[in-house]
């Protein structure tokens, strides 16, 4: 069993400066204040090749127990990832058509792109070439903060789809956190983790093993409808998901 993740953050500052010291008294701060919790002895076992979506308002802790998640399963943080400066197309490994397709499924599949360096591209195009290079480096985590924030939302739910049948075929696992719920339903994630602040968080699983059945946590959250069918998004697939049923 994985150890527990506690989180927390002092509210006192490392050092007190005097423009720190008139702040704790205009606000009323006391040398002993406790600390913010994110976490408190939070247990999560991640299988390996699971994906995992952490959301929550701003300042809820789901960057937090996302970097602590990753630290603790070895991912690897696209944020950080090293780019080459080569042309897309000769930057990921496999045969020419393997490479093409890795791009197009990142939303890449322009020929004018595919010839770019990482340095020539939009943040977005970058952020979405960083999903294609970091599959391709055989890590057993990814590491995606702040996941799809700087997409427009249609493009963000199509790279989440793309995101979980790439999950699926290689087995290579995902982290994500982000503050977009409207993501969850085209990631159909192994584990949805929901952060409220405060140290409470609300876990569900998904069974891997019957391809989308859930088990809800005793608070009653319920999974995502899952995708039933997709349509064409210049040359990248996005997936439709059915009604969610009347309760």
């Amino acid at each position: 069993m994985s150890d527990p993740i506690t989180i927390r953050y002092s509210v006192r500052p490392r050092s007190r400066s005097l423009l720190a010291g008139r702040v704790m008294d205009l606000f009323g701060l006391t040398a002993e204040e406790p600390p913010h919790i994110v976490a408190e002895n939070f247990i999560l076992e991640v299988p390996k090749g699971a994906v995992v979506l952490i959301t929550g308002p701003s300042g809820s802790g789901k960057s937090s127990l996302l970097r602590a998640l990753g630290e603790r399963e070895k991912a690897l943080d696209l944020a950080a990832l090293p780019l080459p400066d080569c042309p897309l197309i000769d930057a990921l490994p496999g045969t020419l058509e393997e490479r093409l397709s890795a791009l197009a499924a990142a939303g890449l599949g322009e020929a004018r792109l595919i010839l770019r360096t990482p340095a020539e591209l939009s943040d977005g195009q970058r952020y979405r070439f960083r999903l294609a290079f970091g599959l391709a480096q055989g890590a057993g985590f990814l590491m995606l903060d702040e996941y799809g924030a700087i997409l427009d939302r249609t493009l963000a739910q199509v790279l989440a789809f793309n995101l979980r049948k790439a999950a699926t075929r290689t087995g290579i696992g995902a982290l994500c956190a982000t503050t977009h719920e409207d993501l969850a339903d085209d990631l159909n994630p192994d584990v949805r983790i929901r952060c409220f602040g405060d140290g409470i968080i609300e876990v569900e699983h998904r069974d891997m093993k019957k391809n989308g059945s859930a088990s809800a946590t005793p608070s009653g959250s319920r999974t995502a409808p899952a995708a039933i069918g997709r349509t064409s998004l210049g040359g990248i697939t996005a997936a439709t998901t059915s009604p969610t049923p009347a309760a």
